[in-house]
């Protein structure tokens, strides 16, 4: 399911096509508007827990911008659901070159928005890219190894032994679920992690490809875009979550280790209640606050 006037595109990351959509106000008339583009977080394709955000920031006159990552989705890429952080951040570049080719688009307004493992991608590149509007990060992976210590032992040698036999395997790839109930085996099964699942069911009437590679695993501990909130020059806003345990957010280290253009809130909440009600209320007013302000600041 693709929201109302909705536009799919594409745009080339290293010879592979990525798939891309435009989601556009009503409303929207002959003149570029704003843009919010969205980078989504560990197993996510397009529209995963944010088809809300999409409509509040259309109705507050915003263009988004969604896409998949190669391999993930719509999108071309072989072996299919493989995950490296730094890869991705370079595709990140591609889809904001993209975004800002669109003639729907006011190339000076855009605003990146990542949640999750997305949102540490997002704080760097808003660190490289002084000339965007701002950033928004939720629930941002900001310290993978503090993600790697909060997994019991006996999960991590599990993980180990499927890491190894992805990598040596030359004649396959190796999965593991992205999520499961809690207690299952899975990337990801803290923090009511299963409620994706159901999402996606309920909200884009379809299933979940729910596997990743088992060698993406061996990526997150190296992981750390906290490195980079000291350079970040334009308006940014954390929004962390004070129960999180799948992207544990340590206020006070994140504190000292952001410039004076970052804004940081808490939400009481863990790593998956702000896409959802009630914490998606409170969270995506303040979202909007901020970016709408931008625009006025911005008109001064």
């Amino acid at each position: 399911m693709t929201p109302l006037n909705s536009q799919k595109g594409s745009f080339t990351h290293q010879h592979v096509r990525c798939a891309a959509t435009l989601h556009q106000p009503r409303d929207a008339g002959a003149s570029p508007c704003p843009t919010i583009l969205i980078v989504h977080g560990w197993g996510a394709t397009q529209l995963t827990l944010v088809t809300n955000y999409i409509t509040a920031f259309n109705n507050a006159g915003f263009c988004v911008v969604t896409f998949d990552y190669p391999s993930w989705g719509d999108s071309e890429g072989l072996p299919r659901n493989v995950i490296s952080p730094w890869q991705r951040e370079k595709v990140v570049e591609s889809a904001l070159a993209y975004t800002k080719s669109l003639p729907e688009v006011d190339a000076t307004n855009i605003i990146l928005w990542g949640s999750s493992f997305g949102g540490g991608h997002v704080v760097r590149i808003a660190a490289e890219h002084p000339e965007l509007r701002g950033a928004i990060a939720q629930v941002p992976m900001l310290d993978g190894l503090l993600a790697v210590n909060a997994v019991p032992l006996t999960r991590m040698l599990r993980f180990g032994v499927d890491i190894l036999r992805d990598l040596l395997n030359p004649f396959g790839t190796r999965y593991v679920p992205i999520i499961s109930e809690a207690g299952g085996y899975s990337s990801m099964d803290r923090d009511g992690a299963w409620r994706v699942e159901e999402w996606i069911r309920a909200n884009l009437k379809q299933q979940n490809d729910n596997r990743v590679a088992a060698r993406s695993l061996a990526t997150m501990a190296f992981y750390r875009p906290l490195k980079y909130l000291r350079s970040i020059q334009i308006p940014t806003l954390i929004i962390g979550a004070t129960r999180d345990t799948v992207a544990p957010f340590n206020e006070a280290k994140i504190r000292q280790a952001s410039s004076d253009a970052v804004e940081i809130h808490t939400i009481d909440a863990n790593h998956f209640d702000p896409y959802l009600d009630p914490w998606f209320e409170e969270n995506i007013r303040r979202q909007l606050e901020f970016a709408i302000g931008l625009l006025h600041a911005a008109n001064k």
